[in-house]
């Protein structure tokens, strides 16, 4: 079986392949932010309040702005769509984004999008325990961009703005636990059933995923205190609910229907070079030659992960 056989997103229709690669960017650049954007909300809300009221809201608009575009119809999901989109909602925004929150708060936001780095190395391992056999070059990729993570890592990872309020050992754990739940959810995505519209996928997902973090946060004591939530913090609220979910989850479900899976993992290749970059430019983080070399690297690890997955598959000569 061959890696395009074997990644459904390959062999779906591809018939805007620029739009695609727009909403890839869109990715890489949101999803990027999105740490710098955790550690200023965390500083004054629970974490998992911070994650669910994000979500929740973030659901809500996208149900909203799907009922006004598209109607009810929208949202008329078999039981296998629902089931996944309730999994991937636990997985996505619930495990993956939850517990990232959790360990920010013993992580700089820096080395937490190093540690998320991981999630295409899960998504081989878990590419490959199914049967499916990714090209020697998406194995050779995952390992240059390992290898480039680890330049970075030794680096160390960013400061400035916002310190951490703990330094936990466990804190990195969780962090590497939550992008388990990452690529899990983004592996079965393209393996399951989902609904027509990727939109609504988003809309269902988020709202599940706030509803269980929301639960999980008020159900272990975590209390909000509205006066006390600075403005900044606020700004930071709405733009992680507004645009880091609805425009970022919308733009990675597209993806995901559109580009192979591998492809669109490497966002977690991309999205600690971002988190870097923006905290040198919004921050005033220092930002070492060490770490450019290691960000060229895993640029060079996308490139080439892209490269072999977009490859087509050699065609077999007919018998004779």
């Amino acid at each position: 079986m061959s890696s395009v056989e074997a990644d459904p997103a390959s062999t779906r229709r591809i018939d805007r392949p620029g739009a695609a690669w727009v909403a890839m960017v869109v990715v890489y650049v949101v999803w990027g932010s999105t740490y710098l954007g955790n550690r200023i909300v965390i500083a004054d809300v629970p974490p998992l309040l911070t994650g669910g009221f994000r979500f929740l809201v973030g659901g809500i608009a996208m149900t909203l702005l799907l009922l006004v575009l598209r109607g009810p119809s929208a949202f008329r999901l078999t039981r296998a769509q629902f089931l996944t989109c309730a999994l991937t909602g636990l997985l996505l925004p619930a495990w993956g984004n939850g517990l990232v929150t959790i360990g920010q708060e013993n992580v700089s936001s820096g080395l937490a999008a190093l540690l998320i780095a991981s999630v295409p190395l899960w998504i081989v391992l878990l590419r490959r325990a199914t049967g499916d056999r990714p090209r020697p070059a998406t194995f050779l990729g995952v390992a240059i961009g390992i290898a480039g993570l680890a330049v970075l890592l030794l680096a160390g990872s960013s400061e400035g703005s916002a310190g951490v309020s703990g330094h936990a050992w466990w804190g990195p754990w969780v962090v590497l636990l939550a992008g388990l739940g990452w690529a899990v959810g983004t592996f079965s995505a393209t393996k399951m059933s989902t609904p027509t519209n990727p939109l609504t996928l988003v809309a269902v997902q988020m709202t599940i995923g706030g509803v269980i973090l929301l639960a999980v946060g008020f159900g272990k004591g975590d209390r909000l205190d509205v006066g006390s939530v600075p403005a900044v913090s606020w700004w930071a609220w709405v733009y992680m609910a507004l645009i880091a979910s609805c425009l970022g989850f919308s733009a990675f479900a597209y993806t995901l229907d559109r580009l192979p899976v591998s492809t669109v993992a490497t966002y977690a290749y991309v999205n600690p070079v971002i988190a870097v970059l923006l905290g040198v430019v919004v921050v005033g983080e220092r930002f070492s030659p060490l770490q450019v070399v290691g960000g060229l690297i895993v640029v060079a690890a996308v490139v080439l992960v892209v490269a072999a997955e977009r490859r087509p598959p050699v065609e077999a000569p007919p018998p004779t």
